[in-house]
């Protein structure tokens, strides 16, 4: 018996020293990504400050864009989406709505709002989809392209509109997003600077709930009233004013949101389109758009671009916010899964070589290394070997460290592009960054693990998530 207690005390020191290890690694590829990333903010608000993309609309030099907008039962917000889409300050757009089969309103809103009239012509070539019931286009907006077809998921609607468009780019964009005005214009960017090299670009996403919309403009911008919702805006900072901006610094962006992407259109068909065996077809699509271009010795550019926004409603339930954090965590899974030959890859330049092995340690086994530090605690501290060293290491690790990710996104938006300027909200945010580290962080580690266990077992349900619209100042004058 004291045999096996003197083993067990041996294992959980040498766990603890490789938890503590993992961690220091983990930490330092942090810094070096936020490092890089305040260095590409800088150069991002300079550019915006002296090089504006307003240019003439008669100006040859912007491309088409078909902005491509997948709904399924999307009644609650569809209608402020595609104002906000057809409101976009951008000289040659088309967007198209790909109805997916939805079982609610949207369909009958999207005729009643827009004046939608059904086309009688046949589509004269196959499309890579589930049947295409009718195609509608809007008698007051000439732009808009309505695409009624049977439900097939995310995938197969974006890949309906990506073959209908003629457009030489596409913006894949979420049916529960609001664009700025000049979001369009600002995420073209990099296609203007290099013509013959840009093949993608990604804008900043935001929490849009509790923001005041009317006609597809978001005219005040407020931290939502739940502390769950208010985590995901401090969230979405970091991810986007640290991490991606890191990422692209090094040239190896390999994440660009399916809310909100900018891509060459002929270049993404050449891939195949969108997969329709993972719920992560934003990752996947961008992971092998770096294979295909890399094996054939191409010169590419794979852009974030901080300064356009879209605003999106989050999950404000933590059921509904575990669901879909699940999905994701699955769905990353899933495609590391699928893109494994590329890790430590030198053929794929610094995508297979740094960003990738670094990305697979801290965002897909670091949740998890975490969870298992947790348990350790307690197992140490039952055993009655709980070393004081490690405790305070594993503290500053995670939680210290935590805390210093989440205000440096924070502060990076309020330096740069401001969009929360009012003193109380950063006050609120900077306090949301301490309070994830106590209970909310702990939640995702268990999310983790239990996304893992539904990818193990082949789980695949998208799963449904309820909206419940966006604000707008006519609700605020009625309450």
């Amino acid at each position: 018996m004291h045999t096996i207690q003197h083993l067990a005390v041996s294992m959980l020191a040498a766990s603890g020293v490789v938890v503590v290890g993992y961690y220091a690694l983990v930490n330092a590829f942090y810094f070096l990504i936020h490092g890089l990333a305040l260095r590409e903010l800088q150069e991002d608000v300079r550019e915006a400050s002296y090089d504006p993309p307003f240019r003439a609309f008669d100006t040859p030099s912007y491309p088409g864009v078909g902005v491509i907008v997948p709904a399924y039962n999307e009644e609650a917000t569809i209608v402020e989406s595609l104002r906000s889409m057809l409101a976009l300050n951008y000289p040659d757009m088309e967007v198209v709505v790909v109805n997916d089969g939805s079982t609610d309103g949207t369909l009958p809103a999207l005729i009643e709002q827009f004046d939608l009239e059904r086309g009688e012509a046949e589509i004269p070539f196959d499309i890579p989809s589930e049947p295409i019931h009718a195609v509608y286009r809007s008698t007051t907006y000439e732009e808009l392209l309505v695409v009624d077809k049977e439900n097939g998921g995310k995938s197969d609607a974006l890949n309906a509109g990506l073959w209908l468009t003629e457009k030489e780019l596409f913006c894949a964009v979420d049916s529960d997003t609001v664009i700025d005005r000049s979001g369009l214009l600002q995420i073209a960017r990099p296609f203007l600077n290099e013509p013959t090299r840009a093949v993608a670009s990604g804008g900043t996403i935001r929490v849009a709930n509790e923001c005041v919309i009317e006609e597809g403009l978001v005219k005040e911008v407020n931290l939502p009233k739940t502390g769950l919702a208010g985590l995901q805006v401090m969230e979405y900072l970091r991810a986007f004013y640290s991490g991606r901006l890191g990422m692209n610094r090094l040239n190896g962006l390999i994440l660009i949101s399916g809310a909100f992407g900018l891509f060459r259109t002929d270049l993404v068909r050449t891939v195949g389109g969108y997969r329709h065996d993972t719920v992560t077809e934003d990752f996947d699509v961008v992971m092998r758009l770096h294979r295909y271009l890399k094996e054939n010795d191409q010169e590419y550019t794979v852009d974030f671009v901080p300064e356009p926004v879209a605003w999106t409603e989050v999950p404000a339930t933590r059921k509904m916010l575990s669901r879909q954090r699940r999905r994701w965590y699955r769905g990353m899974v899933e495609t590391v899964a699928t893109h494994r030959d590329m890790i430590f890859n030198p053929r794929y330049g610094r995508v297979g070589t740094f960003v990738l092995p670094m990305f697979v340690l801290a965002e897909m086994f670091g949740p998890l290394v975490e969870g298992l530090g947790y348990l350790l605690l307690p197992l140490a501290w039952y055993y009655g070997v709980l070393n004081v060293e490690f405790f305070v290491l594993f503290f500053l690790l995670t939680t210290g460290f935590g805390v210093f990710l989440s205000w440096f996104g924070i502060f990076s938006e309020a330096w740069s592009f401001n969009r929360y300027d009012r003193p109380e909200q950063v006050l609120r945010l900077l306090w949301y960054g301490i309070l994830e580290n106590f209970g909310y962080r702990q939640w995702k580690t268990l999310v983790a693990w239990h996304g893992l266990v539904e990818y193990l077992r082949g789980t695949t349900a998208w799963g449904v998530m309820e909206r419940t619209g966006f604000t707008t100042g006519e609700e605020d004058e009625h309450e």
